[in-house]
């Protein structure tokens, strides 16, 4: 059984005329649905700004609600079922995904993909090619290439309080100080010494790193001792 699930894509919101999110949300998460989901997350309208307020939270959880409750996408289990274009969309999609597996099985894989710079390179194409399609006004985007207005979007955003930051900072302070501190480098210690291997499953480990209140930042930390920090190669 296939299980997926599918968040409204981030990169099309606005910051100009960011209410147009909701309208763009709606209709993602209404595709989403119809394209069977179990799960779903709804961006929220000012998320090209900051993140949500508690306002427009709610109104993208009540997206959600409307198209589960009064759209009637939900009374059947495959409203599209029979659709040609559908069908279509999809065997497209598919031969394209194998076109690009076999493309980067012709690589050597994945990682040898990536090392190689052909990853980086199909991600910066594609947004290149797309920011031309926006400024030459071959793809339309309501408010920002079209559309527009002069007034300044006038929408209330999060401020959040300094506070939060001290009171973690303090509730970490005080978990390191109470933990076992003794098997916290024993875990450390291990997931290092795992890491130069290329034939363990660090997952246990990283299980029982954090179940002895290790923190993520300390892992990485380890890991980063041993792999160093990925840097994507700029391709021009």
């Amino acid at each position: 059984m296939l299980r997926f699930h599918t968040q409204t894509a981030g990169s099309t919101l606005t910051a100009q005329q960011p209410e147009n999110n909701i309208v763009r949300v709606t209709l993602q998460a209404l595709a989403a649905v119809l394209g069977g989901t179990q799960s779903l997350h709804t961006n929220a309208m000012d998320e090209a700004l900051a993140l949500p307020t508690e306002k427009s939270a709610r109104i993208a959880l009540r997206t959600q609600q409307i198209i589960a409750y009064e759209s009637g996408v939900a009374d059947t289990v495959d409203p599209l079922a029979g659709s040609f274009y559908v069908e279509h969309l999809t065997d497209e999609i598919e031969r394209r995904a194998q076109e690009y597996i076999e493309r980067i099985d012709a690589l050597g894989g994945a990682l040898a993909a990536i090392e190689g710079g052909y990853m980086q390179a199909e991600i910066q194409q594609a947004a290149y090619e797309t920011q031309m399609a926006v400024e030459q006004g071959d793809q339309i985007i309501v408010g920002v290439n079209a559309f527009t207005t002069d007034t300044p979007p006038e929408i209330e955003l999060l401020a959040v309080d300094e506070r939060v930051r001290e009171i973690q900072v303090r509730r970490l302070r005080d978990v390191r100080a109470a933990r076992d501190n003794r098997a916290v480098q024993r875990t450390l210690a291990a997931i290092r010494a795992a890491a130069r291997r290329n034939d363990v499953n660090l997952m246990p480990l990283f299980i029982e790193a954090v179940e002895a209140y290790t923190t993520v930042g300390e892992i990485c930390r380890v890991l980063r001792e041993v792999w160093g920090e990925y840097r994507p190669e700029v391709i021009v």
